[in-house]
């Protein structure tokens, strides 16, 4: 195996720390942890207040604007601008020839790193965490005469969704540290785990716990309040519960004791690290068959209702409290381990750095 010194690029908006705002950012906490633990130099680029063990160096915050500028009517939102002068900052640096870096990873969602990769004087490696964006499809549309950028996907999902534009997409499926999301005993009350908002369709979940008679633990961060008060509180209570934002710890906890996960995408998920997360624990999934779910699992670890069948979830939930554990585990070894993951991006890297 050889050992590169790779700059990992991160959400320049969330901070990657324990609790995580989302996947993308717990993904990107294991894989430069275990990138690190593997021998290889890996340099993060992210948010500020990210966890200090994994030392982030912060991308360069927005200066402050005069009053000409602010008033100027192409004025963005704060949080658009702030993203665009990080990025931008941040690319610049990397293009710089003595830039001390073999690979550079963008691990981030920003359309920048994308289109000016190619000034950039080492290879660039971007992986794909959702959908078709189209500031990502203007990025990648751009012509290319040089350092041509290679892309990673998630998940074969992903890859199909990107592959007119993107041909030679490689698959590397996230994962997840099965020495982390550990079996637990099961048995107890359903849970929903997440970002609590309406794509990951935590509606439909307490409609669907509610119709099995099944109860149902919601446990996430909510980044809009004024949605999850309009809509998610007013469902709370008999047996419905928001337990909090839970660190992995708590977190893996909860989902190991519970007797079925319930996944219920309203958007093609990319992937689903909730789901890899459940099977770690030996959690059956009840989900809908949307995005990237019918790939991840089999009719030994989950039961899948069609897209938006909020009836068809609450019978999936007590069919899939009646699968093996035991098997749902072994799906996870298999199939979502962050062992596979990170020997996909070694290969990758040995590509591109040869």
């Amino acid at each position: 195996m050889k050992r590169h010194r790779i700059a990992l690029i991160a959400s320049a908006r969330y901070p990657i720390r324990e609790p995580f705002a989302g996947g993308l950012e717990a993904h990107t906490w294991q894989l430069a942890s275990r990138l690190r633990a593997r021998g290889h130099e890996v340099t993060v680029f992210g948010g500020a207040g990210s966890d200090p063990a994994l030392g982030v160096r912060e991308m360069t915050p927005l200066p402050p604007l005069t009053g000409h500028a602010r008033s100027d009517v192409s004025m963005p939102a704060d949080w658009f601008l702030a993203e665009h002068h990080a990025y931008l900052g941040l690319m610049l640096e990397l293009s710089a020839p003595d830039a001390p870096y073999d690979v550079v990873h963008n691990n981030s969602l920003h359309y920048l790193p994308v289109a000016m990769g190619p000034a950039v004087p080492r290879p660039v490696v971007t992986t794909l965490h959702t959908p078709p964006t189209p500031w990502l499809e203007s990025a990648i549309r751009l012509p290319r005469t040089q350092n041509r950028p290679r892309f990673a996907a998630v998940s074969h999902t992903t890859a199909g969704q990107w592959r007119g534009l993107v041909p030679d997409v490689r698959v590397v499926r996230n994962g997840v540290d099965t020495a982390v999301w550990t079996p637990g005993p099961g048995g107890g009350t359903p849970v929903w785990s997440g970002r609590i908002v309406p794509e990951k369709g935590p509606v439909e979940a307490i409609r669907a716990a509610r119709a099995a008679g099944s109860g149902l633990r919601l446990a996430g961060p909510r980044p809009d309040r004024r949605w999850f008060d309009a809509e998610v509180a007013p469902l709370l209570g008999d047996g419905i519960d928001y337990v909090g934002h839970l660190d992995h710890t708590a977190l893996a906890r909860l989902v190991g004791s519970a007797s079925v996960a319930v996944v219920s995408p309203c958007w093609d998920e990319p992937y689903g690290l909730v789901v890899a997360e459940a099977l770690a624990c030996g959690t059956p999934i009840a989900g809908f068959a949307r995005g990237a779910l019918p790939e991840l699992l089999g009719p030994t670890c989950g039961v899948l209702a069609d897209p938006g069948d909020v009836d068809g979830l609450a019978a999936a939930i007590p069919a899939a409290a009646r699968l093996d554990r035991a098997a749902v585990r072994r799906r996870a070894e298999d199939v979502c381990s962050v062992e596979a993951m990170v020997r996909g991006y070694e290969d990758l890297y040995d590509e591109l750095v040869a």
